[in-house]
């Protein structure tokens, strides 16, 4: 006795199916599409170097700078206010940034500041953080301010433009070498560049930053600070220039491009800062001292306490 059959899988029915099945599958996205800022996909010239040794370079290069500013006396202890709320900041923005970058959650953040006239900051790969006393004092930045310049360059961590930029070398260098090899003029070897001496020298391009700037909006919104504050940032950056772009911005859109896009990408990121969960202590709050006759009370940089990451150690 035979078992009664199913309906037959005709060769139309079955396309059918794989049809509506990737119909489903390309449905899904849209349907979960995230909320925040959009930039394309992730350069590919990042797989021709190794996230771990750029980010193993990128620690041995840090450590040294470190280092050195101790030796100089310009590294400002775990205690200063300065390096106090810096912390509180970054603790408050690395956790929405491993979305972007499924490595970032096994970084050993650090967060340090450097006592130098520098309108600077930069974040290296591996989540190695540091401020320019310069960057903080000259444009007063308030704590969203400082946020979006964190945010920025967490940014430029997280999408590892560092990783692109030698990658697109090695890949030049790469070239030049089958060249040479083929013409018996080389060896093909050592085709990477030397990472630890040029981490904190490469230049991003202007989409990288423009990237940076995205990111970095809605890395500040989410975590509770003011993304319109990306405005005033680049006034106050703007007017600092003063015809010489300082070093932070030498190499970055104009000012009055960056507010642009800032302007027509904040509907994308107000919704996340308006229901994200604002700090619980303001480190930008006036001096409470006394009148000062109309003049702009200085920052008080209350904040005290224990901030649970990574120090200069």
């Amino acid at each position: 006795m035979t078992r009664p059959s199913g309906p037959s899988s005709s060769p139309s029915s079955t396309w059918l199916a794989l049809c509506l099945a990737a119909a489903l599958g390309l449905a899904a996205p849209l349907a979960q599409a995230r909320e925040g800022v959009e930039v394309g996909s992730q350069s590919g010239f990042t797989r021709l170097v190794p996230a771990e040794q750029v980010e193993a370079a990128a620690q041995q290069q840090y450590g040294q700078l470190v280092q050195e500013a101790r030796n100089q006396r310009a590294l400002l202890p775990d205690n200063h206010p300065q390096v106090v709320r810096l912390r509180a900041i970054a603790k408050r923005i690395i956790p929405y940034s491993l979305p972007w970058n499924r490595r970032a959650g096994q970084w050993q953040w650090q967060v340090v500041v450097l006592n130098s006239k520098e309108l600077n900051a930069f974040c290296m790969p591996g989540g190695k953080i540091a401020f320019y006393t310069g960057i903080l004092d000259q444009l007063q930045l308030t704590d969203d301010e400082v946020a979006m310049v964190m945010g920025h360059e967490i940014a430029h961590a997280l999408r590892e433009h560092a990783r692109e930029r030698m990658g697109k070398g090695a890949a030049t260098r790469l070239g030049a070498n089958l060249i040479s090899g083929f013409f018996g003029l080389g060896a093909l070897g050592d085709s990477l560049l030397n990472m630890g001496g040029q981490l904190l020298t490469l230049k991003f391009s202007r989409e990288d930053e423009s990237e940076a700037d995205l990111i970095g909006m809605e890395l500040a919104a989410r975590a509770g600070y003011d993304p319109r504050a990306g405005i005033s940032l680049w006034r106050k950056m703007s007017s600092a220039a003063k015809g010489a772009p300082p070093q932070w911005m030498s190499t970055h859109p104009s000012g009055s491009t960056r507010i642009n896009e800032i302007e027509q990408n904040l509907s994308k990121v107000m919704p996340l800062y308006e229901r994200a969960a604002k700090p619980d202590v303001r480190y930008d709050a006036p001096a409470k001292t006394g009148a000062y006759l109309g003049q702009p009370l200085p920052l008080g940089l209350w904040g005290r306490g224990t901030v649970r990451l990574g120090s200069a150690e």
